[in-house]
C-alpha cells in the first residue's frame, strides 16, 4: 500500500469511528483542515474575533452533520461549505456592508504566526491573499459575492460548483466575480513584490526615526499619498504631510520616543507593536501597526489601538 492509500485509508478509519461518536477521531480528522478554515473565515469575516467564532460554529455544525458527509466530493470541500454559510450568517447579522474602507471598523489583523501553520505547500499562495488591504477591500463587497470572489479565486472551485453551493446559475456566479474583480482592483493596488532587505531598510528607518522623533526623517519613508487607517475609527488620514503630523501630535502626545516598538508580521506584511510607559517605567501594549511597503516606501499604515489583540501575536502585555 503507497502513502496515498495509507492516507485514504487512515481518513476512512477516522470518519468511520467519529460518524460512531467518537470525539478524538472527529478532532483528529479535522486537524489538518482546521487552519485554513480559519483563514477562510477571516478573509470572510475581516476580524480574527469573529473569525474564532465562526471556526467554532463551523466544527460544531461539522460534528452535528457528520453523517450527512457522503465523500463523493473531498472533505475539505464540504467544510468549506459549512464555513462559507455560517460566515454568511454572520454577515447578514452585521446588517450592513461598509461603503469605504474607512468604515471597515471590524477589520482586525491576521498574526503570520498563524500562517505557519498552513501547509507548506500552500503557504505562499495564502500569504498573497491575506494581504490585509485585500481583506479590508473584501469587505466592501455584499456577502454572496465575496464568497463567489474567495471559492473561486483563492479556492479555486470551478463557476458550477460555487453555482451548486449558492443555489444559482454559472451566468451569475461569473457576473458576481467580475464585479467582485472590478471593486477589489478599485480599492485595493496589489503589492508589488519588494526584496526583503529593501523592507528590511524602511523598516529599520522608520522605527529609527521614530525612535529619534526625527519626523523629517520618518516623512522620507513614507510615500507621498501615504494613508493611515485606524479600525475600528472611521478616521482616513490620507497624505504624507498629514501623516506625519499626526504621529507628531497624537501618540502619547506625540512624544513618539517614549513609545517602544517591538517587530512582528501580520498578514505577509511588517508589523510593529507598540509599547507605551506608565509612571513606573513598565512598558503596557498600546496597539499594533501593519505596514504596507511597496517600492517608493510606505503606502498605509493600518493603527489597532488595541492590546487585547497582542496575544494573537505570541506578545506580552506588558515590558520593560
Amino acid at each position: 500500500m503507497d502513502a496515498a492509500e495509507t492516507a485514504d485509508a487512515d481518513v476512512a478509519g477516522l470518519l468511520a469511528a467519529a460518524r460512531s461518536g467518537d470525539e478524538v477521531a472527529f478532532e483528529a480528522l479535522l486537524a489538518p483542515h482546521r487552519r485554513a478554515l480559519h483563514l477562510h473565515c477571516y478573509r470572510m469575516l475581516g476580524s480574527l474575533t469573529d473569525a474564532e467564532e465562526a471556526i467554532q460554529d463551523t466544527m460544531l455544525r461539522a460534528w452535528r452533520s457528520l453523517h450527512t458527509y457522503q465523500a463523493r466530493a473531498p472533505l475539505r470541500h464540504w467544510l468549506f461549505r459549512i464555513a462559507t454559510t455560517t460566515c454568511l450568517k454572520s454577515i447578514e447579522r452585521r446588517n450592513r456592508t461598509p461603503a469605504v474602507l474607512a468604515e471597515v471598523g471590524h477589520l482586525q489583523p491576521y498574526p503570520d504566526r498563524l500562517l505557519d501553520d498552513l501547509d507548506p505547500v500552500r503557504v505562499v499562495e495564502e500569504r498573497e491573499a491575506v494581504a490585509l488591504a485585500f481583506v479590508a477591500a473584501l469587505q466592501l463587497l455584499p456577502a454572496t459575492q465575496r464568497a463567489v470572489v474567495l471559492l473561486r479565486e483563492v479556492l479555486c472551485w470551478s463557476a458550477a460548483e460555487v453555482a451548486e453551493y449558492l443555489g444559482s446559475t454559472v451566468p451569475a456566479v461569473n457576473s458576481a466575480l467580475q464585479r467582485g474583480r472590478a471593486t477589489l482592483r478599485f480599492h485595493h493596488e496589489p503589492r508589488e513584490r519588494v526584496l526583503s532587505a529593501y523592507e528590511r531598510e524602511i523598516l529599520r528607518r522608520f522605527i529609527e526615526s521614530w525612535q529619534r522623533r526625527d519626523l523629517d526623517a520618518l516623512a522620507a519613508v513614507l510615500r507621498e499619498d501615504a494613508v493611515l487607517r485606524m479600525p475600528p475609527e472611521t478616521v482616513e488620514i490620507t497624505g504624507r504631510a498629514a501623516v506625519v503630523g499626526f504621529f507628531a501630535t497624537q501618540p502619547a502626545g506625540g512624544r513618539l520616543e517614549e513609545i517602544r516598538l517591538v517587530e512582528t508580521r501580520a498578514n505577509g506584511q511588517p508589523a510593529l507593536a507598540a509599547y507605551l510607559p506608565d509612571v513606573t517605567g513598565t512598558c503596557l501594549g498600546y496597539g499594533i501597526m501593519v505596514l504596507t511597503i511597496g517600492p517608493a516606501g510606505i503606502a498605509e499604515i493600518t493603527g489597532f489601538p488595541n492590546a487585547e489583540i497582542f496575544a494573537w501575536f505570541g506578545l506580552p502585555r506588558t515590558v520593560r
